[in-house]
């Protein structure tokens, strides 16, 4: 057996594993090419924004809290996409974790961005899709379909994000 093989099934079992362990979610709630799931939440100005309202575009949530390096760090480089490939038919979601959403919308008076902030101060919308540590990114098809799940971030991760995006908005 040659080490694809062995790597798929490895990695098989793993996510068998991490399915059986209580307190660790599913990982099928985030399965690549399922459903996305649906949600709704207060946007920063108290108004509801459903996921449901972006179909037909590719939609990249980000999962970020304000207290999380790697989120601030990313945050710039997350407008500059969003302002790139908006004409392109892509939004860009950012879902902020913290329960209390003061620190957030205090930080972001100082790193404004143009894409749509969402609250999610119950941790509801984040447990659906198995976040498990910050920041978390996924990108949505046009139809509505997970295609790509990322965690954590690292300078150069954003190249990744816009291959992702390129693809998706050509399809």
């Amino acid at each position: 057996m040659t080490n694809a093989p062995r790597r798929a099934i490895a990695i098989a079992i793993a996510t068998l594993m991490l399915t059986l362990i209580p307190g660790i979610p599913a990982l099928a709630a985030v399965a690549p090419n399922a459903p996305a799931p649906g949600f709704e939440l207060p946007d920063l100005s108290g108004q509801s924004i459903n996921l449901a309202q972006y179909r037909g575009q590719v939609v990249m949530i980000n999962f970020w809290a304000s207290w999380c390096a790697p989120c601030r760090q990313e945050m710039p480089l997350l407008e500059q996409m969003h302002k790139k490939y908006q004409p392109l038919g892509f939004t860009m979601i950012g879902v902020n974790v913290e329960p209390d959403s003061a620190k957030a919308v205090d930080w972001l008076k100082a790193t404004p961005v143009t894409f749509p902030i969402l609250l999610d101060t119950a941790s509801q919308v984040s447990k659906l899709y198995g976040v498990q540590g910050m920041p978390n990114t996924v990108i949505v098809d046009r139809k509505g379909n997970l295609r790509w799940l990322h965690r954590g971030y690292k300078p150069g991760d954003e190249n990744e994000y816009l291959d992702q995006i390129r693809a998706l908005v050509r399809e």
